[in-house]
């Protein structure tokens, strides 16, 4: 009798511990369910929530609280989306607004110029001549940049011989770089470095790190090409450390050094060289920042 009991209880027990691990096979499943779907929605705009196979009341309750801050999360992500539709329009905007005075401004100055003004007059008008020209300058970037965001238009790719590219971007900028006394130095493969991009957006890009060269260089300027498609442009910057460096691509980001830019200037190249599928970053080693552009096959 007390065996036929002893069964009995094992059996009992037997069938308890499979239909808890029944349970937990089914818990398990739908979790992966729910952390399948909740990943998929937050890299997704979509208005689809997560939904489980399983019965069991504490995962579904889990899965509404997560469809409840889905719902959230998407109308914020709407908010954002708007607003730096709205912001970025804003400053196009305005930038363009501003040119139209500003160029007016130009031109009576330079009216101003020719009347017969006193050594002091003349002096003043040099001086706010300088600081409206300058104005000019970091409204043209301003327009340039927040034209380069809004646009959404895919870039015009052919192939393009890096070699010849960067010999015509150092042959424009040679001589203001030896105006300020910056010998620069051109190392590359003798075979031809063929990459596909917009010849425009490249041309740009390279324009770009050339200006930050001017910024912040020392007196040298080494350029290198490697045959991978590795462009390295290299130069000492007493005047920098390695965290000024590090947020040079950041957007309006401006050292002491450079007062006179909008910090646009690397943020624009950035932009461009990865929407023409490249990389693009900066070190700061001994003294010599390093920009580190790369351009795979």
């Amino acid at each position: 009798m007390m065996e036929i009991r002893l069964w009995v209880v094992i059996g009992i027990m037997a069938v308890v511990i499979v239909g808890l691990l029944i349970k937990l096979h089914s818990v398990r499943k739908s979790t992966r369910e729910i952390t399948d779907a909740f990943a998929k929605r937050l890299v997704t705009d979509t208005n689809i929530l997560i939904d489980v196979a399983g019965r069991d009341r504490h995962v579904r309750q889990l899965a509404a609280e997560l469809n409840v801050q889905l719902r959230k999360l998407r109308e914020l992500r709407h908010r954002y989306v708007q607003g730096d539709v709205e912001l970025k329009n804003a400053v196009t905007n305005i930038s363009h607004d501003l040119r139209t005075p500003l160029t007016a401004i130009q031109g009576y100055l330079d009216l101003l110029c020719q009347e017969d003004l006193s050594e002091d007059g003349i002096r003043y008008v040099e001086m706010i001549k300088n600081r409206t020209e300058h104005m000019n300058n970091l409204t043209e970037e301003l327009f340039r940049y927040s034209v380069l965001l809004s646009e959404e238009k895919e870039l015009a790719k052919k192939p393009v011989v890096l070699n010849a590219a960067l010999e015509e971007s150092v042959a424009g900028f040679y001589a203001v770089l030896t105006e300020r006394k910056i010998q620069p130095e051109i190392r590359m493969p003798e075979e031809k470095v063929v990459r596909l991009l917009d010849v425009s957006a490249l041309s740009r890009v390279f324009s770009n790190l050339l200006n930050n060269a001017l910024k912040y260089s020392d007196g040298d300027l080494l350029i290198e090409l490697t045959k991978e498609g590795e462009i390295i442009f290299s130069n000492r910057a007493k005047e920098l450390d390695e965290v000024q460096v590090g947020k040079l691509f950041d957007r309006f980001y401006t050292v002491e050094a450079a007062r006179k830019s909008t910090g646009l200037g690397l943020s624009i190249a950035k932009t461009l060289v990865e929407q023409m599928e490249g990389s693009i970053a900066a070190n700061y080693e001994e003294g010599r920042i390093k920009i580190i552009i790369f351009f795979p096959e």
